[in-house]
């Protein structure tokens, strides 16, 4: 039974001042007059029914959830009292999903990514979830074939020479072995992985059935099982309760380091699909329409013998003159120019401006 599980707790900071703790990124209309996670729900429902879509999220959170996602059942609302990585999230979310679909096979998905081939992706889950069905202790992670040497993405080798052991192909959708799981490159070994071809982005998509996530978390992340096997899950009061005492305790790992690296029989599927992790005012700007000086603007912007900048406006009217290369953002509470060289520190000029 596939089943997908959207995660969505991360905070967002590289779109400060739009994104804040109260309301990250994924609960904003980046690129349109939808939210990323209400897209990426919509997306799903296509391939698998709203009843058996999941989202794990910030106990903050659920309230934005409820309100973006009415259609969605609140018992398919998974709360972390506290952020404790991905690893123990994914493992929760795992043993929760079981107690409704004991034999769910579980497609992981961030919520804050673009893919614009809709159908193909979903062609790609589909494969995935069958081949996963099929053979139990196997992980299927999606790769996205890289069309730059990008250094922020971790990549993943697959075995080019496995001609003859390609694990499944359907309408040229190949499943194949995963070499190795490589960190975040310099850009001449990014460049090296692309001429080489047999290296793909890391894209964090997962899909696995729940068994198995379980069985790897209890064999190379006991503490966070043992844990979690003590939470009881049956009535949701309860369930939240005991989340608020345990769920601290459990190890704050990613699913990359804790398990990923250390499993057996992964796979990965190269994906094609148009997409990209919308991780920072750049990638925003990437996909929007630009005026004749290449600016981009939303809202009530007026420019001026101006280029290069993204400026955003809710509600006032912006006006830039003689101006190029700014980031210009009207949030709730603030007002915040700078240039787009500083957008890489965004994390460090939110501490700051907040220590005031």
């Amino acid at each position: 039974m596939l089943c997908a599980l959207i995660m969505a707790g991360g905070k967002g900071e590289r779109f400060w001042p739009l994104s804040t703790d109260e309301k990250p990124k994924q609960f904003l209309n980046l690129l349109g007059d939808k939210s990323m996670i209400q897209m990426t729900v919509e997306r799903l429902q296509a391939l698998i029914p709203i009843e058996r879509i999941f989202v794990v999220t910030g106990e903050i959170y659920k309230d934005l959830v409820q309100e973006q996602l009415p259609d969605l059942l609140e018992a398919n609302i998974i709360m972390e009292p506290i952020g404790r990585n991905t690893a123990p999230c994914i493992a929760l979310s795992a043993m929760y999903i079981k107690k409704f679909y004991n034999d769910a096979v579980i497609a992981v998905l961030p919520s804050d990514h673009l893919i614009k081939d809709d159908e193909g992706f979903l062609k790609v889950l589909s494969v995935g979830g069958n081949f996963v069905k099929n053979k139990e202790d196997a992980i299927v992670t999606i790769g996205i074939n890289p069309d730059r040497p990008e250094t922020g993405y971790g990549y993943i080798k697959f075995d080019n020479e496995a001609n003859g052991e390609i694990a499944a192909d359907s309408d040229e959708i190949q499943v194949l072995p995963v070499s190795a799981f490589v960190e975040k490159p310099s850009r001449e070994k990014a460049q090296r992985y692309i001429s080489e071809g047999n290296y793909l982005w890391n894209a964090g998509m997962f899909i696995w059935t729940a068994d198995h996530i379980i069985e790897l978390t209890k064999k190379h992340l006991y503490n966070t099982y043992s844990v979690l096997k003590c939470i009881d899950m049956s009535n949701p009061q309860i369930f939240k309760e005991q989340c608020k005492i345990k769920y601290p305790l459990v190890d704050n790992i990613s699913v990359d380091y804790g398990i990923m690296e250390k499993a057996e029989n992964i796979y990965i599927i190269p994906g094609d699909f148009g997409w990209d992790d919308i991780g920072s005012w750049f990638a925003v700007e990437r996909y929007c329409n630009k005026d004749e000086d290449n600016n981009v603007h939303q809202g009530k912007v007026i420019s001026i013998d101006s280029k290069e900048n993204l400026v955003i406006s809710y509600q006032k009217p912006i006006v830039v003159v003689g101006t190029d290369n700014l980031l210009v953002v009207e949030s709730d509470e603030l007002i915040f120019v700078c240039s787009k060289d500083s957008i890489s520190a965004l994390k460090d000029i939110k501490k700051k401006v907040l220590e005031q």
